[in-house]
């Protein structure tokens, strides 16, 4: 399969789930929480207070993993994308991304200023490795399409 046709499969299950679960570390402990991330294009995007339990996990140990469940009756669609993470202050970064309107729901509702909110803040993750599955074939043994850097 080409590369172009995985992240044309990866996209529209990311956009046909509204939500993820991110998995962060604290102290060596796993944390999971859940997120309304959005893709630009391999980039994922989750918008968040910069105080947030998310953002300073994330400052201390860069390491994420996102997953995404689609549908709710069989065929269901696993996405699991393993990256690396960054906060994102940047005011420039803030207005572009805000303007692409790329999040399933708008950002004025939790930061009804705008981009340049103080309460504002970005996180970018660079995808390390993206694996698409489905159910029930995976349960069935099929291996599960798999993407890495």
């Amino acid at each position: 399969m080409a590369e172009s046709d995985f992240w044309e499969k990866v996209h529209a299950a990311a956009r046909g789930s509204n939500r993820a679960y991110l998995a962060t570390t604290d102290n060596g402990q796993p944390k999971v929480r859940v997120v309304f991330p959005a893709f630009e294009d391999r980039v994922l995007w989750i918008a968040t207070q910069p105080r947030s339990a998310k953002a300073l996990q994330i400052a201390r140990d860069p390491r994420v993993e996102l997953f995404f469940e689609v549908g709710t009756q069989r065929p269901i669609t696993h996405l699991t994308v393993t990256g690396k993470a960054r906060l994102i202050y940047d005011l420039e970064e803030k207005i572009r991304v805000w303007n692409l309107r790329i999040f399933g729901y708008d950002l004025k509702e939790f930061w009804p200023s705008g981009p340049d909110s103080k309460d504002l803040t970005l996180i970018h993750i660079d995808p390390l490795r993206v694996e698409l599955g489905v159910q029930p074939a995976l349960w069935l043994g099929q291996k599960p399409e798999v993407w890495r850097a």
